[in-house]
């Protein structure tokens, strides 16, 4: 596991594609608007990932034109567990307990594994 604090980590070496809301928007085939407000419910999460930018929503939360599965409930239980959007970003990202990322495991459709991971987490 990495020492380096989850709020800490880079999250541009973490994600490797980033989409601002208007994309994010085009690829739901949603207003910006709404974008804002599945963030705002934790159906999605976004950060700024370089500084002086705006916000941003991984792409990879985004599949086959909709939400990747699993992911909304997931971003409550971080959300749960006091994380906020930058730190859920982070953990989804990295490699520290899974054989594999979190959100490759969402996307494959092996969110039972990743949810119970979550579960037990301490912040």
């Amino acid at each position: 596991m990495s020492d380096v604090p989850l709020a800490e980590r880079d999250l541009t070496a973490l994600v490797p594609e980033w989409l601002d809301w208007n994309q994010a928007a085009e690829r739901l085939g949603v207003t910006p608007g709404k974008v804002r407000t599945m963030i705002r419910d934790h159906e999605l999460a976004a950060a700024v990932p370089v500084p002086g930018g705006g916000p941003k929503v991984p792409a990879d939360f985004i599949q086959d034109g909709v939400v990747v599965k699993g992911l909304p409930g997931l971003l409550t239980l971080l959300h749960d567990h006091r994380f906020d959007d930058r730190e859920c970003i982070a953990w989804l990202f990295t490699d520290d307990d899974l054989p594999g990322r979190p959100i490759d495991a969402l996307r494959e459709n092996r969110g039972s594994e990743v949810k119970r991971r979550a579960q037990v987490l301490e912040y």
